[in-house]
């Protein structure tokens, strides 16, 4: 057994609808008398996209499947099974109530599938999920304050941040403050995609007009040193998705990624494997590139999960409980 086998992990950084593997789109898909073009998924079963924009594009026609509960149960099932089996002991997941509303289905009905499957899968594999509502930038500001009262006047447990992915060179990052201070107020956690396909500017725009402790993706920070050092000393989590990076273009080689010099510069990152079967990647193939491609150590690798659960929008008492998992874990020498 490889110290990353027995290595615990934890995720920050991922879309429930982007972790909906293509075979199980299509049978949710045909469960509902949904038809899909044969132009979503290549030969062999992949998504097919090219770009950002077609894999947003392909995102919203894969999430359009999604019409019941039951559809959000089985993916996030499989999504935390999968995760345990790599040894996560955590996820964070990113759940988009306007998917849910584009199908005609509500805020508490689309919940209820996620609860459901965490339930299920805490029950059966020890993991512990919670989710992160967010609204979608390209939707503009109004629809982001919509989600966010929401989300407010209808709380649960398991529902511990508020976040916003989408498109992030769409409107001003200071439009979405309402919305922010709405969630940050009523004690949600609040993280915010920026410095993926925007530059530097967008970390320090996210940083300095919303109330986030966390920022999404984030490596492009790494452009910018002043930035850099900024955001390790002021303790900004970056939630880092090597392979989605890589993936869709942003580096052209993973010697040109700039994990090792944001961990290098004292900035706090955790590993995320952002929407998983479109990036061909899972939370444990993010831990074992972080040591075979780009050179962590084991100790930097624990270090990282140990961030992660302490970044993580989790009660004291889950963080806790939490930590003693991960200190309970038996490190064996690599074979």
């Amino acid at each position: 057994m490889t110290t990353l086998t027995v290595l615990p992990k934890a995720e920050l950084h991922c879309h429930i609808e982007g972790a909906a593997a293509p075979d199980l789109v299509r049978r949710i898909a045909e469960r509902n008398g949904v038809a899909l073009p044969d132009s979503l998924f290549t030969a062999d079963g992949r998504y097919v996209w090219n770009d950002f924009q077609s894999f947003l594009a392909a995102y919203d026609l894969a999430s359009s499947v999604l019409r019941r509960p039951e559809d959000y149960r089985d993916i996030m099932y499989r999504y935390l099974a999968d995760c345990a089996a790599e040894g996560a002991i955590y996820v964070e997941v990113f759940s988009s109530p306007d998917h849910a509303a584009a199908v005609g289905m509500s805020y508490a009905d689309h919940l209820a599938g996620l609860i459901a499957a965490i339930d299920a899968a805490k029950a059966e594999f020890g993991i512990t999920g919670r989710i992160i509502v967010t609204c979608v930038r390209h939707l503009g500001p109004d629809r982001a304050l919509e989600v966010a009262r929401t989300m407010v006047s209808e709380p649960h447990p398991y529902v511990v941040g508020f976040g916003m992915g989408g498109d992030e060179r769409q409107y001003d990052v200071a439009d979405f403050l309402p919305a922010f201070r709405m969630a940050a107020d009523a004690g949600y956690g609040c993280t915010v995609h920026a410095g993926e396909v925007a530059g530097p500017d967008s970390v320090r725009e996210a940083i300095t007009r919303l109330p986030v402790t966390r920022i999404g993706h984030g490596v492009r920070a790494a452009e910018n040193p002043r930035l850099l050092d900024d955001l390790a000393k002021r303790g900004i989590v970056l939630e880092v998705c090597p392979g989605s990076n890589l993936a869709l273009g942003l580096y052209p080689n993973a010697e040109a990624h700039p994990l090792r010099r944001l961990v290098e510069a004292g900035c706090r990152v955790t590993l995320n494997s952002d929407d998983p079967p479109f990036f061909g990647t899972s939370i444990g193939k993010e831990y074992a590139d972080a040591a075979s491609v780009f050179g962590l150590e084991a100790e930097t690798l624990r270090r990282i999960t140990e961030t992660a659960l302490d970044a993580a929008f989790v009660d004291d008492e889950t963080r806790q409980e939490l930590r003693q998992r991960a200190a309970q874990f038996a490190y064996q020498p690599t074979s």
